[in-house]
């Protein structure tokens, strides 16, 4: 099969998961007494974390390659119209998600590492979250919609309905774990986005088989 340079760029998807797995499980070793149980993946990256600078180079290919792989999609599902207009809006959003995510959290990243929230910066990056929680609940429900409607994208709207129940898994266990497991709970809302990016990148790559008008 001849691939479009465009259908090669959905590998970048995977090479962001791949970075960003790599950034949360080897980051703490440089940041003494981190909790990964207890304490948020943000606090590796935060301003006074000594695991910056970790962080950064492990991550480097996740901070690219999402953004990437996500503007890539967008513009191959609508140049070949892919599923419905519903569908296609949902991975627009999806794609707008990923640029919020990548520009706002390098504009306002946490300040101090595992402390209160109090300051402006602190709280814009809470408001970064809520952003990308927002778009990423919408844009896969969007999605799953789509695929209740047609069948041809059914397949990737079963990806988002399972990246959906892990993303809200993770919301809802957050406010009810004890603060001791609250890490635990939080990498399933931060895992099912970038997942499914990479998942997007796999259809992006496969050229939407069957999938495009």
């Amino acid at each position: 099969m001849n691939r479009k340079l465009i259908q090669w760029m959905g590998l970048t998807g995977v090479l962001a998961l791949l970075s960003y797995t790599a950034a949360v499980v080897f980051s703490p070793l440089a940041y003494p007494g981190y909790n990964w149980m207890a304490q948020a993946v943000s606090d590796l990256s935060a301003e006074s974390a000594p695991s910056k600078m970790l962080w950064k180079q492990l991550a480097a290919f996740y901070d690219a390659g999402s953004v990437v792989c996500a503007v890539c999609t967008v513009i191959s599902v609508s140049e070949n119209r892919v599923g419905s207009g519903l569908f296609r809006t949902g991975i627009v959003l999806f794609g707008v998600m990923n640029w919020i995510s990548a520009t706002g959290y390098r504009m306002f990243p946490l300040a101090d590492a595992g402390n209160e929230i109090t300051a402006f910066q602190e709280w814009m990056h809470m408001a970064v979250t809520g952003l990308v929680v927002l778009l990423s609940v919408v844009s896969l429900v969007m999605i799953i919609l789509a695929g209740f409607r047609k069948a041809a994208v059914r397949s990737v709207s079963i990806w988002a309905l399972a990246a959906l129940v892990m993303m809200m898994a993770g919301a809802v266990g957050t406010g009810i774990v004890p603060p001791e497991y609250f890490g635990i709970a939080e990498r399933f809302s931060v895992f099912a986005a970038v997942g499914f990016n990479a998942v997007l990148g796999l259809f992006l790559f496969n050229g939407w088989k069957g999938m495009a008008e």
